[in-house]
């Protein structure tokens, strides 16, 4: 398994380079969000960026957009969210990022009264950005959602998903699978999916927000999701996603990952 850390991206980009190779970390997983790592704002500093990561020898994963509404009733909104995951993408290529991970768009607003409409254009949206990453030759890895965004939460919401977009990996959101129920989702997406795993995000919480809390730190049985995980093929990419201000949690959180995969 390869251990990674995500970007915060109000923080200067390098800055977050540096950091989070020097914590030991194998590669970093940009998300390309802004203030500071928009996709244009990354593109400017591509040689600084490239330079880093060389010198620390730290690979990269791609996260696209997050805050953007590809789910959106309004046209003009999904539309300039799907053009912003499309030069996201060109950005990654730049990088020569070969695993991307896209969240499906939140379904806000009045979208929660038409929801088949507002997942109808969800679908669409997801099928012009896989376009554009096949074609650059990326793996798209889709997010398994918290239950206020109201689409692609629960495990059952994927089969016919996977079934009508099988070049599509699931990166598994260990946090979110806590969300919105009295039992972690993650062995259900696990024991249903786990030959489509493509990439895995960890954080703790308390069953009621995304608090992205450290490892331990929450209600989350850890161990008992690492067994289930060595049950599979997967051995890939685990990114922590602690956004502690003390990342000294964010190192130690590795480390107790590490030593789970490692010793369970």
């Amino acid at each position: 398994m390869r251990y990674g850390a995500m970007n915060f991206p109000i923080k200067p980009i390098l800055k977050e380079i540096e950091e989070i190779a020097e914590l030991g970390f194998d590669y970093i997983e940009l998300t390309m969000d802004l203030p500071e790592a928009s996709p244009k704002k990354i593109l400017v500093q591509k040689k600084s960026i490239l330079s880093l990561l060389n010198r620390y020898r730290l690979g990269i994963t791609g996260h696209l957009p997050t805050f953007v509404l590809t789910s959106d009733l309004y046209d003009s909104l999904r539309q300039a969210s799907v053009q912003e995951n499309l030069e996201a993408i060109e950005v990654a290529a730049e990088l020569d990022i070969q695993k991307l991970v896209l969240h499906p768009g939140y379904i806000t607003g009045l979208g929660k009264f038409v929801l088949d409409t507002a997942k109808g254009y969800g679908l669409k949206s997801i099928e012009t950005i896989l376009k554009k990453a096949n074609g650059l030759g990326m793996t798209l890895c889709i997010e398994n959602m918290f239950p206020q965004a109201n689409f692609l939460t629960h495990p059952h919401e994927f089969h016919d998903f996977f079934e009508s977009f099988p070049e599509i990996r699931l990166a598994l959101d260990i946090g979110h699978a806590n969300l919105g129920q009295d039992r972690n989702k993650a062995i259900e997406f696990i024991h249903r999916y786990g030959h489509r795993i493509g990439h895995i995000h960890a954080n703790d919480n308390f069953g009621k927000e995304d608090n992205h809390l450290p490892i331990g730190a929450g209600l989350i049985d850890f161990e008992r999701i690492i067994k289930a995980l060595k049950q599979t093929p997967y051995d890939e990419t685990l990114t922590v996603e602690v956004f502690s201000k003390d990342r000294d949690y964010l190192r130690i959180s590795k480390e107790k990952i590490k030593k789970m995969w490692e010793t369970l």
